[in-house]
């Protein structure tokens, strides 16, 4: 019932209440971003929703104008406090999350859920093996199981395990839980970067 009605109404209205203070937001972190080099405020690609459908997420821009794209080697985007990539502003937003927080929109046209697996890049589609293409049946999410508890210190194919368990399992107690340990970790600001790939 939770999975198949509520949870979308209440990611829907949970986005609603939050849009107010996320233009506040924007208002502040808008004209930095900018000016640090001139660059866009936000970085849009697009990536893999629910059913394998293909839709645009956004995010605040965190590296330098025309960075190089650097992967891990087991395909998943690479992630350093030390990136000469990211600028002074950018460190400092994925540090707090809030590079994530313009996916506010994506919850309100229905692209992504507050709780979800991550969404995968496009090219990701191909490389899913065996039932790893489960995790794909419910809408992606701002933040997941992976972001609560491991955030960037597992490979991507252990995020993938525990993306399907999280399908498997889903409920609003679980929901409330990934949430509260998002919380914390966003606060204490564990695991947010690697140091080298994996």
């Amino acid at each position: 019932m939770y999975k198949k009605y509520f949870k979308s109404f209440f990611d829907y209205i949970v986005a609603l209440l939050a849009l107010p203070v996320w233009l506040i937001l924007l208002i502040i972190i808008a004209p930095i971003i900018y000016f640090q080099d001139k660059g866009p405020i936000f970085y849009n690609a697009f990536r893999l929703g629910e059913n394998g459908r293909k839709f645009k997420m956004y995010k605040f821009r965190t590296m330098k104008v025309n960075a190089s794209d650097i992967r891990n080697e087991d395909g998943s985007t690479f992630n350093s406090e030390n990136d000469p990539r990211l600028t002074k502003i950018g460190k400092l937003l994925r540090k707090t999350s809030l590079d994530e927080t313009p996916q506010l929109i994506n919850i309100l046209k229905g692209d992504m859920s507050i709780i979800g697996p991550r969404p995968d890049l496009p090219e990701h589609f191909e490389l899913y093996v065996g039932n790893e293409i489960r995790k794909l049946e419910i809408k992606p999410g701002i933040t997941g199981y992976n972001q609560a508890y491991f955030r960037n210190t597992i490979p991507w194919k252990d995020k993938i395990k525990n993306d399907i368990f999280y399908v498997d399992h889903l409920s609003l107690y679980l929901d409330i839980k990934v949430f509260i340990k998002t919380v914390q970790a966003v606060i204490l600001q564990k695991n947010i970067f690697v140091n080298k790939a994996k």
